[in-house]
């Protein structure tokens, strides 16, 4: 049947279950997952269907029983799983495939004259290739200004104003050095594009904000080991979040390289690990540990779902699908926070991991270049943050303090010091 609009397209509803039943079976869903979908439709969408017998489904089918079945305001788990059985059959049949449940992202939509103009910045943000993280970043600070001048009645980009600048960074929410920068670009884009003849990018240029630098969560050597160890290895599941908690700890990959590691990656001839930073896009030459090595092959041959993706790493359930960061992250911590470590107000994922893989190099004298290039940082600046957790060299930096005597208290009789 031709595909003209999903809305439009109807199918013989046994038919189509039978067809999502064979497509489940091709991607490895488990017979639990598979019975439980069989229960959901016969009790479900079948029933409600040959009560008003009907038997051709279509999507509007779909939503007209999901608002039958929504009695109440309030949707539980169970409800949550029949209404996803229904948004299955509409996907299957006019895709041939399943989406896979995910959250929607947040959108940060720039509209009106002012976001119009906003949008001109975003393109040329991507014109100097910034990367995709900065630039959503970019998104959202601009977002929140917009917003704001909405909220002040500002519609144009000429009533603008210090004011509203100022009164908009003035918050504890945007106060924040990022806030600023993303303000002067805009501003400056503007003035060279001559939008407009005030360059309020100067008014930011001395602007100043103080951050509390915050001393980096991180795990000693032996904390490192006890955890390693902990890791349950006999499930797929288990396999394959050791073999990604051995490339935060061992390489120092963040959560989106690891989520990214393709199979093409992986050269086992010369044992290297050869990608690019998905944060920075650079390229970088890791070693392929024996450890790190015969983890990924024991996920690959003992834990991997049959697949035809090029990625190592899948989700741990149907349809399965590249890894990503968020699955990666939660792995980690989960292993962290299960281990025998007492974690305290540090903090329990991938970051964590990178950081203490530092101060391990850090007590090696490691060189901090060596250091930074291992991490994959842009400069040494980034790097320097961790020499705040060596405390063992910051000791040897320390002066003495001389004692003072009760004499220098008792000057004048200590009146100035009651």
């Amino acid at each position: 049947m031709p595909k003209l609009k999903n809305s439009f397209m109807v199918q013989e509803i046994t038919k189509l279950t039978d067809e999502c039943l064979n497509y489940f079976q091709s991607k490895c869903y488990t017979q639990h997952r598979i019975d439980k979908y069989k229960s959901m439709w016969e009790n479900g969408i079948l029933f409600w269907m040959r009560e008003k017998k009907l038997t051709l489904y279509s999507a509007d089918i779909g939503k007209e029983f999901i608002h039958d079945f929504i009695t109440e305001g309030y949707v539980t788990a169970g409800k949550r799983d029949v209404i996803r059985s229904v948004q299955v059959l509409t996907d299957f049949m006019n895709e041939g495939s399943i989406r896979r449940k995910t959250f929607t992202p947040v959108e940060h939509p720039l509209e009106g004259e002012i976001g119009r103009q906003m949008q001109r910045l975003v393109k040329h943000l991507h014109t100097l290739r910034r990367s995709p993280v900065t630039v959503k970043d970019y998104e959202l600070y601009l977002n929140r200004f917009l917003t704001f001048l909405t909220r002040e009645g500002v519609h144009t980009v000429s009533e603008i104003r210090e004011r509203h600048i100022l009164k908009f960074l003035s918050t504890t929410e945007n106060n924040k050095i990022n806030m600023a920068s993303c303000l002067r670009v805009l501003f400056r884009f503007r003035y060279e594009q001559k939008v407009t003849e005030d360059d309020y990018s100067e008014l930011l240029t001395n602007y100043k904000w103080v951050k509390q630098e915050k001393i980096p969560s991180f795990y000693s050597a032996d904390e490192v080991s006890i955890i390693e160890k902990s890791a349950e290895r006999s499930s797929g599941v288990g396999k394959r979040n050791y073999a990604m908690l051995l490339l935060a700890s061992r390489l120092g990959l963040r959560a989106s390289d690891i989520a990214n590691l393709q199979f093409n990656n992986l050269d086992w001839e010369q044992n290297e690990i050869r990608l690019t930073r998905y944060k920075t896009d650079n390229p970088v030459i890791l070693p392929l540990l024996s450890d790190v090595g015969n983890a990924i092959i024991d996920y690959l041959q003992h834990g991997r779902f049959r697949s035809d993706s090029s990625h190592v790493f899948l989700s741990a359930r149907a349809p399965y699908v590249p890894a990503t960061k968020s699955t990666v992250s939660a792995a980690l911590s989960c292993i962290i926070l299960q281990s025998e470590v007492e974690t305290g107000n540090r903090r329990h994922g991938p970051h964590s991991l990178r950081h203490s893989l530092a101060g391990r190099l850090l007590d090696n004298n490691v060189p901090i270049h060596v250091i930074s290039e291992t991490l994959g940082h842009t400069g040494t600046e980034t790097t320097m943050t961790y020499l705040r957790i060596d405390i063992s060299s910051l000791l040897k930096c320390s002066l003495p303090v001389p004692p003072v005597f009760d004499s220098f208290y008792m000057q004048k009789g200590g009146v100035f010091y009651e």
